[in-house]
C-alpha cells in the first residue's frame, strides 16, 4: 500500500501544479509586477536565451543601471549564474556583442578599503535579489549591506543599508581608458568622467556624473592605475575614489547620481529630475510611469507564465532606441552629437541595429508611439547632418557591423504611418535615403556596400571583395521598395518612383530555380558552386539558404511565381520545419551561437532565435493556408518563449525578439514594413485592449480561446465577417473591434482565396 500511495501523491501533485500553471487570469491591475528583467539572463557567448541584462530604467532612458557580474568592460555584464557582484553599472549597453560606453559604477563595502574589482566583489543570491524595471534590490552578503536602485531618465537614488561598523565605504569606478574623479568633501560630492566605450564615438567624447550622498564623509581616497592615494582628485588611465564612514546597525546611506554626455553643470540640471523626491517616492513615480506604459496594451485570459512573458517582452519593446538627448536650464532640448562631438540643438536617440529593429520594434512604435516616432525621425535626421550618412547601427555613433539600408524602412514607415501629423524635415531624410541607396558609405555597414555593382548588374556579386552578398541583394530589394513607396507618397518625381520599383525587384536575380532558393552570383551571372542551402553565413548573414530565401518582404506573389505557385510555396515552407537542423559553418570555423539556437530548438531549420526567418511563419496567408501561420504563430509563442532567466531563444536584439512576441500574442504582426498591413497570426488571448495615442482603440476578443483551440474559426470586423488574412492600420487606428472565433481545428475554408491575400508588389 504504502508503495502505490507514494506514487499516487506524486501525480496528484504534478496535476495540481499542472493546472496552477495553465490557470488563465482574468485581468491584473499592475502590469509591471509581471514584467521580469531577469527574462534573458542566463546566457553566455555560446549560447543566447536572451543575451538580456536586468535594465533598471525609466522607457527609453537615457542611463540605464544594471548589477555588474561580469568583469570591467565584458559584454556580458551580468549572468544569472554569476554568484557575485562587484558593482552597480550606469549603462548604455545594446547588447553584449556591441558591449557598452560612458559607463562607471558605483559599489558599497566594509572591512578594509578595497577597490579592484575582484577584492570589492561580493557573494549574492537570487533569493535576496529583487529585480523590476524601476527598482532594483540586492543584498550583499560579503558586506552586509542591502543596495537599492530606482531611476530616472537621466538620474538616480541609491539606498545603501549597511551594517555596524567602523569601515563602511563606497567605491566610484570610473572604469579605465581614460578616467577622471574628484572628491568635494564640504558638498558630499563625487564628480568626474569616463571615456570608457568600444567604438563608434568622436575623440571628445566624455560621460560626465556627479555623485551627491546625504552622509559627511570620514575617509577619502582616490584611485589612480592600481595605487590608492590621499588626494581628492584623480586624472588616470584608471581612476575612481572611495568615500567612507562609520555607521550604526541599520543605517541608510542615500546618494543621488546623474550624468550627461554635455559637461558638469548639465549633469547637475539632469540631477533635477529627481527633485524633492526621497528614495520611495520616487520608486513609486517610477512604478506609475511603467504601469502607465504597459497598461497602453491590457490582456485579460491568459496563464500566469503567459502574461509574464507578455510584459516582459512588452518592457523589452520599450527601452530602445535611447533617449542620448537632454534638457538645457532653459528647458531647450540639446544633445552632444555622437557623430561630430558638438553640442548641437534637437532630438537624438542611439543604441538600435536597423538590420534587426526595422522588422518589429519600429513598427510597433509607429503603431503604439507615433509622437515619439516622430521624434526619433527629427533624431534621424540630425544624425545624417551631423555625419552624412544614415546610421544603420548606432551605439552611439556609427558602428561597421551587420548589413543592409534598413534606415529606408525605418524612415518611410513612419511617414506612411505618421508622418503628415507631424512636424519633422522628411526631405532632408529622403535625400538621405536617396544619398544612402546610391553610395557606399565609410565603412561597409553605412550606405550600401557594393552598390556600384547592385545598381549595374540587379544584384551584389560575390566576387568583389564583399561578404554576405545575397542577403545585402534581397535587403537592398526591399530597402528599394521602401524607398518607392515613400517617393510615391512624396509625388516625387515619375521616373524616380519607377526605378526604385524596378530596383526593389532585383531578388528575382538571385532565384535559383533548380533548388527554388536564393543563391549567391558572381559578377559574370554564374551560381554560388558548390552550393548547399544549410551553409551558415558566406553569402548570407547569420542564416542560411532556407532562412533568407522569404527577405521579398514587399512581393511575396512575386517569390510564389518563381517557386512555381502556391504549392510550391508551401510545400516550400513546410520544409523548413521538416528539415532536420543541419548546418554548415565553414564560413565561420565553427558553430556561432545561433547556428546552436537553431539546432537545440527542435523545430527544423526555423531559427526564431535570429531575425531573418522570424516573418517566415507569416507567409503561409500569401500561400493560401493561413491555419498553417495559426499553427506555427502558437507553437512559437509556446515553446521558444518563457518569463524566465532562460526566456528567449537567441538573442533579444533591443525589442526586436520581443516586439514579435507582442504582435503576435496580439493576433497580428506587420511582415513587410512600408505598407499599410499586418499579416493575421491568431490572438493568445481571451480579450486584448490596445490604447492607441490618438484615444482610440483596438478591442480583440477570443473569448474560446485556450490551449488547444489556436486555429481560427470565423472572424468578424466591426461585427462584419473578415476573410481577409490581413488587417488595415488605417483602419485600426480609427478604433476597431475585432471578433476571433477559435477552435481546436483549422478552418481550410477561410482566407483562401487570392483576394484576401496580403499585399504583394506584383499585384499592383
Amino acid at each position: 500500500m504504502k508503495k502505490s500511495f507514494l506514487p499516487f501523491i506524486t501525480i496528484f501533485l504534478l496535476i495540481q501544479f499542472s493546472q496552477a500553471q495553465n490557470h488563465q487570469i482574468k485581468k491584473i491591475d499592475s502590469p509591471v509586477d509581471w514584467a521580469n528583467p531577469l527574462m534573458g539572463t542566463d546566457s553566455s557567448p555560446g549560447l543566447s536565451t536572451g543575451n538580456t541584462y536586468p535594465v533598471i530604467a525609466m522607457p527609453w532612458g537615457m542611463n540605464f543601471w544594471t548589477p555588474q557580474t561580469g568583469n570591467m568592460g565584458h559584454g556580458w555584464a551580468y549572468t544569472y549564474d554569476a554568484n557575485k557582484i562587484k558593482g552597480f553599472k550606469q549603462t548604455h549597453q545594446p547588447s553584449p556583442w556591441m558591449n557598452d560606453y560612458g559607463q562607471f559604477s558605483i559599489m558599497p563595502v566594509t572591512g578594509k578599503l578595497r577597490f579592484k574589482q575582484e577584492e570589492r566583489e561580493s557573494w549574492f543570491s537570487h533569493k535576496a535579489e529583487i529585480a523590476t524595471p524601476y527598482y532594483y534590490s540586492v543584498y550583499l552578503a560579503e558586506h552586509d549591506i542591502t543596495t537599492e536602485i530606482t531611476p530616472t531618465e537621466r538620474a538616480a537614488r541609491f539606498r545603501f543599508t549597511f551594517p555596524k561598523t567602523d569601515e563602511a565605504s563606497i567605491v566610484i569606478d570610473a572604469f579605465d581608458k581614460g578616467s577622471y574623479v574628484k572628491i568635494i568633501p564640504d558638498e558630499q560630492k563625487i564628480i568626474g568622467y569616463t571615456t570608457r566605450n568600444s567604438g563608434g564615438v568622436p575623440k571628445n567624447f566624455k560621460n560626465y556624473f556627479v555623485i551627491e550622498f546625504d552622509t559627511p564623509f570620514e575617509v577619502t581616497k582616490t584611485y589612480n592605475d592600481g595605487e590608492l592615494s590621499a588626494a581628492l582628485e584623480s586624472q588616470s588611465k584608471h581612476a575612481g575614489a572611495i568615500i567612507g564612514f562609520k555607521t550604526s546597525k541599520g543605517q541608510v546611506v542615500n546618494a543621488r547620481v546623474a550624468s550627461s554626455f554635455i559637461n558638469y553643470k548639465q549633469a547637475e540640471i539632469n540631477l533635477k529630475e529627481i527633485g524633492t523626491s526621497d528614495f520611495d517616492q520616487l520608486k513609486e513615480k517610477g512604478k506609475s510611469i511603467w504601469n502607465k506604459e504597459l497598461s497602453k496594451i491590457e490582456i485579460e485570459g491568459a496563464t500566469p507564465s503567459q502574461i509574464g512573458t507578455f510584459y516582459s517582452c512588452l518592457y523589452r519593446s520599450l527601452l530602445f532606441p535611447r533617449k542620448f538627448f537632454e534638457y538645457d536650464a532653459n528647458g531647450k532640448i540639446v544633445h552632444y552629437s555622437p557623430y561630430n562631438g558638438e553640442i548641437r540643438d534637437g532630438y537624438m536617440f542611439t543604441d538600435t541595429g536597423f538590420w534587426d529593429t526595422f522588422r518589429s520594434l519600429f513598427p510597433f512604435l509607429n503603431l503604439m508611439y507615433p509622437e515619439l516616432s516622430s521624434q526619433m525621425q527629427e533624431g534621424l535626421s540630425n544624425a545624417y547632418d551631423e555625419s552624412g550618412w544614415l546610421p544603420e547601427w548606432a551605439s552611439p555613433g556609427l558602428r561597421n557591423i551587420m548589413v543592409g539600408n534598413n534606415s529606408a524602412s525605418v524612415v518611410s514607415d513612419a511617414y506612411l504611418k505618421n508622418g503628415k501629423a507631424f512636424k519633422y524635415d522628411i526631405d532632408n531624410l529622403y535625400e538621405a535615403l536617396i544619398h544612402g541607396a546610391n553610395n557606399e558609405g565609410p565603412m561597409t555597414a553605412v550606405g550600401r556596400a557594393g552598390s556600384p555593382s547592385y545598381n549595374k548588374l540587379g544584384y551584389v556579386p560575390f566576387d568583389i571583395g564583399i561578404n554576405e552578398t545575397a542577403a545585402r541583394t534581397l535587403e537592398y530589394a526591399y530597402d528599394d521598395f521602401a524607398i518607392y513607396q515613400l517617393a510615391k507618397a512624396l509625388k516625387k518625381p515619375k521616373k524616380e518612383i519607377k526605378l526604385y520599383k524596378e530596383r526593389s525587384l532585383n531578388y528575382k536575380n538571385l532565384f535559383d530555380s533548380e533548388h527554388k532558393l536564393m543563391r549567391g552570383k558572381d559578377s559574370n551571372g554564374e551560381w554560388r558552386t558548390p552550393f548547399s542551402p544549410f551553409d551558415w553565413g558566406g553569402d548570407f548573414t547569420e542564416g542560411n539558404s532556407w532562412h533568407y530565401s522569404w527577405s521579398v518582404f514587399h512581393d511575396m506573389q512575386g517569390l510564389i511565381d518563381l517557386m512555381g505557385g502556391n504549392e510550391a510555396f508551401v510545400s516550400q515552407l513546410d520544409q523548413v520545419f521538416s528539415l532536420p537542423p543541419v548546418f554548415g559553418d565553414k564560413y565561420y570555423g565553427g558553430v556561432i551561437h545561433e547556428i546552436r539556437e537553431m539546432q537545440i530548438a527542435n523545430m527544423g531549420q526555423y531559427a526564431h532565435g535570429n531575425q531573418p526567418i522570424q516573418h517566415m511563419i507569416y507567409l503561409y496567408n500569401y500561400g493560401g493556408e493561413p491555419w498553417k501561420t495559426q499553427y506555427w504563430v502558437r507553437e512559437t509563442m509556446n515553446r521558444m518563449y518563457n518569463p524566465n532567466p532562460d526566456g528567449y531563444c537567441g538573442d533579444e536584439d533591443n525589442g526586436q525578439t520581443s516586439a514579435w512576441y507582442v504582435f503576435s500574442a496580439m493576433g497580428f504582426y506587420p511582415v513587410a514594413p512600408a505598407t499599410d498591413q499586418y499579416v493575421i497570426g491568431a490572438p493568445l488571448f481571451k480579450k486584448t485592449t490596445i490604447h492607441l495615442e490618438n484615444g482610440k482603440k483596438i478591442i480583440i476578443n477570443a473569448t474560446d480561446n485556450n490551449a488547444d483551440n489556436r486555429y481560427i474559426k470565423t472572424m468578424k470586423l466591426n461585427q462584419i465577417e473578415y476573410t481577409k488574412n490581413w488587417l488595415s492600420y488605417k483602419e485600426l487606428t480609427k478604433g476597431a473591434v475585432i471578433d476571433f472565433e477559435m477552435s481546436d481545428k483549422p478552418n481550410k475554408k477561410r482566407g483562401i482565396s487570392k483576394k484576401d491575400y496580403p499585399y504583394s508588389l506584383s499585384n499592383e
